[in-house]
């Protein structure tokens, strides 16, 4: 097992040095890959950054606690980056190289607009920085994930584990930029991809009775595809409205208008090396993902066959992917399935934090602290900002009991509703003007952090129990754009001239 994952750290370092020598002479090469990514590696690039841990442990853990009915968030998940690659991926790669070569989306929210005084830039970085807090605690969780992996499988410190983890991560980010994290997430990609397939497959031939039999006879029924308010409470729903099953479907499925918003997302739309290679990378993208999700969900139902069928108690269910790992295969195959764990973290790890370095050193350094910094200066503090947040998320992961999976889904929720109707309208519609971005923005934003935490209640619930807070928040920001854009003054000529160029070149 040591052996696997020590050949997994060289392989990311190399890919690391090897970016480090390609791309990173200035802010575009260091953010962005110089715009030239293959569509396969911006495909698993975009897939492996998303996922993460919740793909190898959280949705088996799910589907293994509560059966079928947890597969709406997955489902949700698979159309709404569908839907990602269709709409946004195409106009976005276009509009954003001819809008000044924007770098980031606050960049480019700047641009679209001519926003010349940069409050909508300033505002959505802020927006960000506010959400990539929740993200730093996502990334934290992730160290987190890392200590316990080395903790429990080979009896090293936990602290020991944290390092480690993040060490490496940091150095190929640091170093090699945009286009080592796209190429290691490229590598990490596919190892999540064979892992979710292989576990499954060998779970089953290990079965002495039918998998529908032996669920079907479980004390709770794991083939009930419409969830009960009362055993899936994270999915925000309640028993008073359809016995919880619609609303638990509509929030489950809602996960997916997040996607439209997510920077460390459709930023791989951006990089891209040509618009034609849209099409190729929604291909290969979607069908890692399709895949992925259903051996995800077959080892969550296949190990609770396995666990119920060997009567082997087990205690955190969500581990049932390592669980199954260490007693199913040899050492050396169990090490390189470690390894897919470790590669799920490690890639949103690289993406969050490349994420917060982009809009520390775009959105702010450069504007507001030294305009005329240099290319080779701009690289320079991206690097150090890289170094600080990484640092940052250590130190929390010292709290090793720290649960954070509801700020990750907020943090979901506060991109998807304050960017995501934003993106849309900006890409498809002339008439939006500066106005109606920003009270987008504004209200989307805000409808999320006072749907979370107002203390407001329904037949006793919290709002966010009600109904996951981005269906409101996505709909509300939608509307404010529209009655502010037809109540305010038509855009300028410049935008309305850029935006029929994006169009021609479409």
């Amino acid at each position: 097992m040591i052996i696997s994952l020590a050949l997994y750290f060289v392989v990311m370092l190399g890919i690391g040095l090897y970016a480090f020598k390609q791309s990173t002479s200035d802010v575009s090469g260091y953010m962005l890959g110089g715009r030239n990514l293959s569509p396969s590696v911006a495909a698993l690039s975009a897939g492996a950054s998303d996922m993460s841990g919740w793909l190898l442990m959280g949705l088996p853990g799910a589907m293994y606690l509560f059966g079928l009915s947890k597969v709406w968030i997955a489902i949700g998940l698979v159309l709404g980056a569908w839907a990602n690659y269709f709409l946004v991926a195409p106009r976005l790669r276009v509009y954003t190289e001819k809008a000044n070569d924007s770098i980031t989306i606050p960049d480019y929210f700047a641009n679209r607009f001519a926003d010349n005084k940069n409050i909508l830039r300033v505002i959505s970085a802020i927006v960000i920085i506010v959400i990539i807090v929740f993200f730093t605690l996502y990334t934290s969780s992730g160290v987190v994930a890392g200590g316990k992996l080395f903790e429990n499988s080979f009896g090293m410190s936990y602290e020991v584990g944290l390092y480690v983890t993040t060490g490496v991560v940091v150095l190929y980010t640091l170093f090699g930029g945009f286009l080592a994290v796209s190429l290691t997430d490229f590598v990490q990609g596919c190892i999540m991809l064979i892992a979710l397939l292989v576990v499954p497959i060998v779970t089953f031939t290990m079965l002495d009775h039918p998998v529908m039999e032996t669920l079907a006879n479980a004390s709770y029924d794991l083939l009930l595809i419409s969830p009960k308010a009362s055993e899936v409470h994270s999915l925000n729903m309640l028993d008073w409205f359809a016995g919880g099953s619609t609303i638990a479907i509509i929030s489950a499925l809602a996960w997916g208008f997040g996607y439209f918003g997510q920077p460390h997302i459709i930023v791989r739309f951006m990089s891209v090396r040509s618009v034609k290679d849209i099409p190729a990378m929604r291909r290969i993208g979607m069908s890692w993902m399709t895949l992925s999700a259903i051996g995800a969900v077959l080892t969550g139902l296949f190990g609770a066959a396995f666990i119920l069928e060997n009567e082997m108690p087990i205690n955190d269910k969500e581990t049932i992917f390592l669980v199954l790992s260490e007693l199913v295969f040899h050492p050396l195959i169990a090490g390189f399935l470690l390894a897919a764990i470790l590669a799920a973290v490690m890639s949103t790890i690289s993406s969050q934090l490349l994420v917060c370095s982009s809009s520390l050193t775009e959105d702010f350094y450069k504007i507001y602290l030294h305009r005329e910094a240099s290319q080779k200066e701009l690289v320079f503090v991206g690097r150090i900002s890289v170094a600080l947040v990484a640092m940052f998320a250590i130190y929390l992961a010292y709290d090793r009991d720290s649960s954070i999976l509801d700020l990750v889904s907020n943090a979901w929720a506060g991109f998807g509703a304050a960017f995501g109707p934003l993106v849309l309208f900006s890409l498809y519609w002339r008439r939006m003007n500066f106005a109606g971005a920003l009270a987008g923005m504004l209200v989307g934003a805000s409808t999320v952090l006072i749907w979370i935490y107002a203390p407001i209640t329904i037949n006793g619930a919290s709002l966010s129990s009600v109904i996951y807070e981005i269906v409101p928040g996505f709909i509300l920001s939608s509307i404010a754009i529209v009655l502010v854009s037809l109540m305010t003054n038509e855009p300028a000529k410049e935008i309305t001239t850029l935006f029929d160029e994006v169009e021609q070149e479409l």
